[in-house]
């Protein structure tokens, strides 16, 4: 897919929002020295936000990156997040400030950050897409894309209306891959519908495609080599449509690993697509519960429960611990009913194919993410 952005080097990124650390604070040295390895070895493509690592990352690629490189030597990826502007009127300045966190007078490609649906109003609102347009044409922006998390069909939406858009950034894992909560290779077509250039976050779900049941690491351990990240970083790589593919890596261990199969990457084998398979539906079936997202569940709850999308956050939860459950569980609720709304009907357990306990599952998803 470079041959929509020449100027990107090679398949991979340093995605900042995980750094090395020293405390609360990010390890410059450190920092540095995996910048120089991953420069070494003919990658570019840096990506951060203004809230990774509560400012701080955009501070330390000024520091470990754009200080002690050439402006040409890297591609530099920022975002316009939904916290950090009301109005039309905040977006330049806060820009501003984003360019002189980074050290930077412009930015490889700038982002709309994080969109659901939920906040895509608000960035239309406040002229958003129009003030990135003014920007590109000022030089201050290259490319102008979107970070998405939300479902295949609000994705269509905002592509149809905003041709502008010349890459997206989704969600995109081998077990996020038919996840109806997330709908990961959903959105992948819609991108491939649009013949818009995909970014991956989250190859490895936050580390939980590492931390794998022994079930699953025996499958990948047959294959004869290769750690558990790597398939699932290739498996990512290996779409055509897949421009790039972030991954956030915290030490020197993990840049090394990631650069030992993706400086000469190799697609995906059938073998390899076949074993991901079988992860997959082992990892499906980890002590959670059993939906199969049919929907003959929401059309006639009373208080529009989103029940497969919730117990879909609920699986994610409870399999990889990973913060985007909790973020995914406010988008499905958002102008829908939260799991605790459930006034015990019965007329969802009354419809279920699988003849599941709703109401308890219900409860239990309740317990997991309304509490905390």
């Amino acid at each position: 897919m470079n041959k929509y952005f020449n100027e990107v080097k090679m398949n991979f990124g340093f995605g900042c929002m995980r750094l090395p650390m020293n405390g609360d604070a990010v390890d410059y040295d450190e920092f540095s020295k995996m910048t120089d390895t991953f420069i070494e070895n003919g990658f570019n493509y840096f990506d951060t936000a203004h809230g990774y690592i509560d400012g701080k990352s955009e501070i330390a690629i000024r520091e470990c990156l754009v200080k002690r490189y050439p402006r040409e030597k890297y591609i530099l990826t920022d975002k316009l997040t939904n916290d950090y502007f009301n109005t039309e009127q905040d977006i330049r300045p806060f820009f501003e400030s984003q360019l002189k966190a980074c050290g930077v007078d412009y930015f490889d490609f700038y982002l709309m950050h994080a969109m659901t649906a939920k906040y895509y109003p608000k960035y239309v609102a406040c002229r958003a897409f129009e003030t990135a347009i003014e920007l590109k044409k000022e030089g201050k922006i290259k490319h102008i894309g979107m970070s998405f998390h939300d479902k295949a069909e609000v994705l269509d939406m905002i592509l149809s209306e905003h041709p502008e858009i010349e890459v997206v950034q989704i969600q995109f894992n081998y077990a996020d891959y038919d996840d109806p909560g997330i709908e990961s290779f959903k959105c992948y077509q819609v991108c491939e519908k649009y013949n818009k250039p995909v970014i991956i976050m989250e190859p490895v779900k936050g580390g939980g495609l590492i931390n794998l049941p022994d079930e699953a690491k025996e499958i990948f351990d047959k294959l004869g080599g290769g750690s558990y990240a790597s398939y699932a970083i290739r498996y990512c790589a290996s779409y055509p449509q897949v421009f790039m593919v972030l991954s956030g890596m915290g030490s020197m261990a993990m840049m090394e690993d990631n650069l030992s199969y993706m400086k000469e990457f190799k697609p995906f084998t059938e073998k390899e697509h076949q074993a991901v398979v079988k992860v997959r539906n082992i990892l499906k079936h980890q002590d959670t519960i059993p939906c199969t997202a049919c929907r003959y569940c929401t059309a006639g709850c009373p208080k529009q429960i989103p029940i497969p999308d919730l117990f879909a956050c609920y699986n994610a939860k409870k399999q990889y611990k990973d913060w985007n459950s909790n973020f995914y569980y406010e988008i499905h609720t958002s102008g829908a009913g939260l799991a605790s709304d459930c006034i015990k009907c019965g007329k969802c357990e009354h419809v279920c194919p699988q003849h599941l306990p709703i109401r308890e599952y219900l409860e239990e998803t309740a317990k997991t993410f309304e509490t905390e």
